[in-house]
């Protein structure tokens, strides 16, 4: 059975990222830790989606999945430092995080990020390849 790619989608370009999974059916899940960002995913075709409270650690459960690669687009910088945090322990494979910005690559580092990419046009379709 293929890893599971896990992915978080704030932003456009996840959105766009998740299609493209879908399009090439990767097994996938999104992360998110909001409802109003799981209902749109669902209404997109979403089926696997890893709902949780960044506010609380002790509600971080490594899922039931084997968890390959992990795509965090940026939305804003404590909560993708707060995803780095939950599931850089899930998996041995590559952490991408994928942002506009460009500010922070020490800190995305330091909390265990392999790759941060920087895009404007959230076009990162490549990194399936």
């Amino acid at each position: 059975m293929d890893n599971v790619v896990i992915v978080t989608a704030p932003n456009e370009a996840g959105r766009n990222f998740i299609k493209l999974l879908m399009y090439w059916k990767r097994p996938f899940a999104v992360l998110t830790n909001s409802a109003r960002e799981e209902r749109l995913l669902r209404k997109m075709g979403v089926q696997r989606i890893i709902r949780l409270n960044t506010n609380h650690a002790e509600d971080w459960v490594v899922p039931e999945m084997e968890v390959g690669k992990i795509f965090l687009f940026e939305s804003s910088l404590n909560l993708t430092c707060r995803y780095l945090q939950i599931c850089r322990p899930w998996t041995s494979e590559p952490v991408y995080v994928i942002t506009q910005r460009g500010s922070s690559p020490g800190i995305y580092r330091g909390l265990g990020a392999d790759h941060i990419i920087y895009t404007l046009n959230g076009e990162v379709g490549f990194l399936l390849k």
